[in-house]
C-alpha cells in the first residue's frame, strides 16, 4: 500500500497544475448570489427525514471577474457533499458562471440539520432488485438547477472592486477538541454536545481560535465579507428540522447589522467541536451564536483595506487511495448491495462505500485563490485541524484562510499519528494513513500561487 500511495503522489505531480494569474488593474467585478438549496419535506436529514423548516438551508457565494477569467467561490448550508452530487453542484454552477469546473470551489458548512448527499449511491441502488428508498435525484436537479440561476443572474450584477480586506480575531469559548487523552493516555471523545462535567472541563488543546475575515470592497465600502473559522457547526439535531445552526444565525445576523452580504466557510473540523461550550440545547445555540458574532464582529473591525494588485487561482490535482479493509472490503459490499433480502440500511451503506471507491479512483482539486495579500485554500473530505495549521506554517507571513469540507469522498481526512492512535475520525476515514503525506504536498503547491 505504501508503495501505491507514493506511486499515486507522483502522479498527482505530473499530471498538472491549473494556474491562471492576472494583474489586478480596472478590470476587477464582483457579484453575490444566493439560493435556497433546501429539499422537500420528506426528504432525508443526516438522520431521519424533514419534518419541518426551522431555517431555510441556502447558498451564498461570489462570482469574481478578473482579466476575462471568473472564479467562483460557494458555501452550502449542506452536511456534505459526495461523488457525483458534488459534481453537480460545481459543474452547474461553472456553466451557470461561463468559467471552467476548476475555476468553482463548492464547500458545505457541515451542518448537521441538513443533508449528507450521494447521488453516485442512489445511481448504484437504482441499478438493483428492489433497492431501498434513499435520494430523490429529481430533486437534486431542482436544487442544482435553482442554484445554477442564481448564479447566471449574478451576472448582471457584477460590480467593480478595487481593494481587499484581511481581518481575524479570536473566539472565544466556542470550539474544543474532539479527541480528548486523559493523564494515563486513554482517548475520550468529546462530541458536538456533551454533557459530562469532566469531559467538558478537559481543555480546548489544539484548535485554531482565530476566525479569519477576507472583505472585498470598492474603495472603503464593503461589497461582501467572506469568514473561515474551524470547528464542527451543529448543536442539537435527529429532530427532523432543517438549520443552517449557529453559523447561519451569526451570519444571517451580521448580514443584517452591516448590510453586507456575508458568507461563512468552516475550516479544518474534522477533529474540533463545540461540545465543551455545549450541552445541547437551545440555550447554548443562542450563546454558541452571539460568541460567534461577536468574533465575526471583531474580525470585521479589524480588517485593514488595500489596493488589490493581483489575483491569481491555482487548482493542483490530488490522488488519495481508498481504504478497502474492514466493512469498506469492495467485494463484500458488492454482494450487500446486489441481496435483496440484505437489511435496507446496510444496502445503503454498501451503495456510498462503493461510490466512493469509484469517485476516489480520479484526482480531486485543492485549489488556492490569491487576492492581494490573502491565500483562500479550498480543500476536500473532512481534513482535521493540523492540516490548517500546516497551511499557516507553510507561509507563516501571509494570511491564510482555509475552508474544508469540499468533494467528501475522502470521509475524514487524518493524520498517521491519529491512526496509530485510533478513535472515531480514523474509522470513519475512506482513505489510507498516507494521505496526510499527499495532501500536505499539495497544500504546500497550492499555496505558492505567485
Amino acid at each position: 500500500m505504501p508503495r501505491l500511495s507514493t506511486l499515486l503522489v507522483f502522479l498527482a505531480s505530473v499530471i498538472g497544475v491549473a494556474t491562471s494569474s492576472v494583474p489586478a488593474e480596472d478590470t476587477l467585478r464582483v457579484a453575490t448570489f444566493q439560493a435556497d438549496v433546501t429539499p422537500p419535506l420528506g426528504s432525508l436529514l443526516y438522520t431521519g427525514p424533514i419534518e419541518t423548516i426551522e431555517h431555510p438551508l441556502l447558498a451564498k457565494g461570489i462570482v469574481i471577474e478578473a482579466g476575462g477569467k471568473r472564479y467562483v467561490l460557494c458555501a452550502v448550508d449542506w452536511c456534505v457533499m459526495l461523488n457525483t452530487t458534488h459534481s453537480m453542484f460545481r459543474s452547474k454552477v461553472a456553466a451557470a458562471a461561463q468559467t471552467d469546473v476548476l475555476n468553482v470551489a463548492v464547500h458545505c458548512v457541515h451542518q448537521h440539520t441538513a443533508p449528507p448527499h450521494d447521488a453516485g449511491a442512489q445511481e448504484l441502488l437504482q441499478k438493483q432488485k428492489n433497492p431501498p428508498p434513499y435520494r430523490n435525484l429529481k430533486d437534486l436537479e431542482v436544487v442544482t438547477d435553482c442554484l445554477a440561476a442564481e448564479v447566471k443572474k449574478s451576472l448582471d450584477r457584477l460590480q467593480p472592486f478595487d481593494t481587499v480586506g484581511t481581518g481575524e480575531a479570536k473566539v472565544d469559548r466556542i470550539a474544543a477538541i474532539r479527541r480528548v487523552f486523559t493523564d494515563d493516555g486513554t482517548l475520550l471523545t468529546r462530541w458536538s454536545a456533551c454533557t459530562d462535567p469532566e469531559l467538558r472541563a478537559m481543555p480546548e488543546g489544539p484548535i485554531d481560535p482565530m476566525l479569519k475575515t477576507v472583505t472585498l470592497a470598492q474603495g472603503e465600502k464593503p461589497i461582501v465579507r467572506m469568514h473561515f473559522y474551524a470547528t464542527h457547526p451543529q448543536t442539537y439535531y435527529r429532530d427532523g428540522r432543517t438549520s443552517y445552526d449557529f453559523p447561519g444565525m451569526a451570519r444571517q445576523r451580521l448580514q443584517e447589522e452591516e448590510g453586507v452580504f456575508q458568507i461563512y466557510f468552516t475550516g479544518c473540523a474534522g477533529d474540533v467541536t463545540a461540545g465543551k461550550y455545549n450541552d445541547g440545547t437551545p440555550h447554548a445555540r443562542a450563546e454558541l451564536a452571539d460568541r460567534l458574532l461577536a468574533g465575526m464582529k471583531a474580525s470585521a473591525e479589524s480588517t485593514r483595506l488595500v489596493p488589490v494588485d493581483k489575483i491569481a487561482w491555482r487548482s493542483v490535482p490530488l490522488q488519495l487511495v481508498p481504504r478497502t479493509d474492514g466493512d469498506r472490503d469492495p467485494e463484500k459490499n458488492r454482494a450487500t448491495l446486489e441481496d435483496p433480502q440484505a437489511d435496507p440500511e446496510a444496502r445503503i451503506q454498501a451503495a456510498w462505500v462503493l461510490s466512493c471507491i469509484a469517485r476516489l479512483a480520479e484526482p480531486m482539486d485543492v485549489s488556492c485563490l490569491q487576492i492581494g495579500p490573502a491565500r483562500i485554500l479550498y480543500l476536500p473530505g473532512e481534513p482535521m485541524v493540523a492540516f490548517q495549521h500546516f497551511a499557516q506554517q507553510v507561509l507563516p507571513d501571509t494570511f491564510v484562510a482555509v475552508a474544508g469540507y469540499g468533494l467528501a469522498s475522502t470521509g475524514y481526512i487524518c493524520t498517521e499519528e491519529a491512526f496509530k492512535q485510533g478513535g472515531y475520525e480514523p474509522s470513519a476515514s475512506n482513505v489510507v494513513p498516507e494521505s496526510e503525506k499527499a495532501l500536505k504536498e499539495a497544500i504546500q503547491e497550492a499555496l505558492e500561487t505567485d
